[in-house]
């Protein structure tokens, strides 16, 4: 069952540390680099940069809560968000594409 899961590639899960400005001040965010693929798919999607996306969510997020806790998780969570979504989008079309096969 796990295999899937174990036979995984260290490089993916190896982390990654990337300088962003966020909120004027710069910082660096470590994340394993499977999560750095992703944010770097959503912000093609969003047609934008990784550095751009990341200072915008930080900012939305200090908008809303006032504060933003553990960043890193935030992208990580994001990332997983978006993965469902994509996920759910290609189900929702799945239907349509074998009605027209």
């Amino acid at each position: 069952m796990c295999n899937l899961y174990a036979s995984q590639e260290p490089e993916t899960y190896a982390q990654e540390t990337r300088a962003v400005r966020l909120n004027g001040h710069c910082t660096s965010i470590r994340l394993e680099t499977a999560f750095w693929d992703v944010l770097e798919d959503i912000a093609a999607a969003e047609g934008t940069t990784v550095a751009r996306f990341a200072s915008t969510l930080y900012g939305e997020v200090l908008e809303r809560r006032g504060e933003v806790g553990n960043f890193a998780s935030l992208l990580r969570v994001a990332c997983t968000v978006w993965l469902r979504q994509q996920d759910h989008a290609r189900r929702r079309e799945a239907p349509r594409e074998a009605a027209i096969a």
